[in-house]
């Protein structure tokens, strides 16, 4: 819903509220030769003009006839209505507030939506590859008496030649390279396969058609290599020392890490499928409802999550213009990505908000503050912390009943 207020004020009016707008900055205006608030308005307008005094003017105007627009629009705006200036010079003042909401939002099914939730399972393959990986982990680095292979570590001296020139940043001395890795361009790690420490070799290769550096890309050149030392790792038994060392509380043997191993993969597992499902449901939920949502508030939206998204970024020291020299996008496109998550949380929010009503849900104190203090604890702060953070404790109160208002969608009751 949108509705428009026209404002207009009469010349008398709009004369006096120029007079007021004046009075007011003048008192604040360092003239030579006159005290604050003294100057006489042609010598403030000389000193400051008189656009100054009508933006100050506007200004009080549109603030001061809010709640009367308000009233005539009759109807709590969901959005900071939109100021539109038709006319304002020294004679006329003419703006319009557009004021925005949602109404007449009609709920379709949201409890029986026959959303197959899957369980999760666990494979025999899925447990013995993350031990593998925790027994990579938990490896020795050790010296290997021997020709490279696949998986070893090479500790190297190079140089890189283009023409019979050294290249910049084609040299380094005790380079530890994994092979396997392809950490280098192709053939470099396959080429040191095979050698054995103070052995030294010269590699022929061509740096790919796509490489970053125009200089070298598609190039041919030649790597003077030399091992000066192999290693390799050494996978840990499963003995007491590496169960001590793993500090596992009650897992004491290959069997009992098998175990825990199945079910934190089970519990990662399940929480992907729970957050899939809730989104299928809340999806299917919000398909059913019948809402009109102005562009205007999806607008408003996106730009709500681009300042969030900036803001955290702020937090890690990259500002908005460090962001897109490294990340090779605009505003523009960051604005474009969002804005259809945008239109699909304005859905979810009043698809939620309404069922909030119809199911006469609540949370009381004692839910309030049991979630004050999770949180509390989860993030290592104070119960105020948590309070300030997140706004009041009404605030808490909503995200519980929110999170209610899902429970009701996703128990297919």
């Amino acid at each position: 819903m949108k509705k428009v207020v026209e404002v207009k004020l009469e010349k008398e009016k709009w004369l006096e509220e120029q007079e007021k707008a004046f009075e007011k900055l003048n008192k604040k205006a360092k003239i030579d030769g006159f005290r604050p608030g003294k100057a006489p308005r042609n010598i403030y307008e000389k000193h400051y003009g008189k656009q100054e005094i009508i933006f100050e003017a506007a200004n009080n105007v549109i603030n001061s006839h809010y709640d009367e627009a308000l009233k005539e629009a009759g109807f709590i705006p969901e959005m900071e209505p939109k100021i539109d200036l038709v006319k304002c010079d020294e004679n006329e003042l003419e703006f319009n507030y557009t004021f925005i909401a949602v109404t007449n939002i009609e709920l379709g099914e949201y409890k029986n939506l026959n959303i197959k939730k899957e369980e999760a399972k666990v494979t025999k393959k899925e447990v013995d590859q993350e031990i593998h990986h925790l027994l990579e982990h938990y490896a020795e680095i050790v010296e290997k008496k021997g020709k490279i292979a696949n998986d070893d570590i090479a500790i190297i001296d190079f140089k890189g030649y283009k023409n019979n020139e050294a290249f910049k940043g084609g040299e380094a001395t005790n380079y530890q390279l994994e092979i396997g890795s392809n950490t280098f361009i192709p053939g470099f790690e396959e080429g040191l396969i095979g050698m054995q420490k103070g052995e030294e070799k010269d590699l022929e290769l061509t740096f790919p058609s796509d490489y970053h550096d125009e200089d070298l890309k598609g190039q041919k050149v030649l790597f003077k290599v030399k091992v000066n030392e192999v290693k390799q790792r050494k996978i840990p038994k499963m003995d007491e020392e590496f169960f001590m060392d793993l500090d596992m509380p009650g897992v004491n043997s290959k069997e009992e890490l098998e175990k825990e191993i199945e079910k934190q993969i089970k519990t990662r597992k399940q929480n992907h499928i729970d957050e899939e499902y809730t989104f299928k449901a809340l999806e299917k939920a919000a398909s059913n409802m019948k809402i009109d949502i102005e562009d205007e508030m999806i607008d408003y939206e996106t730009n709500a999550m681009y300042d969030n998204f900036m803001n955290n970024m702020k937090k890690q020291g990259i500002d908005e213009e460090l962001y897109y020299k490294y990340s090779g996008t605009s505003k523009d496109e960051i604005l474009k990505n969002m804005h259809n998550e945008a239109s699909r949380r304005l859905k979810y929010r009043y698809l939620l908000n309404e069922i909030v009503k119809i199911e006469k849900i609540k949370a009381t104190d004692k839910e309030a503050e049991s979630k004050i203090k999770e949180l509390s604890k989860q993030y290592s702060v104070t119960r105020q912390e948590v309070i300030e953070e997140l706004g009041s404790i009404e605030a808490v109160k909503y995200e519980i009943m929110i999170n209610k208002a899902i429970e009701v969608i996703k128990s297919n009751k």
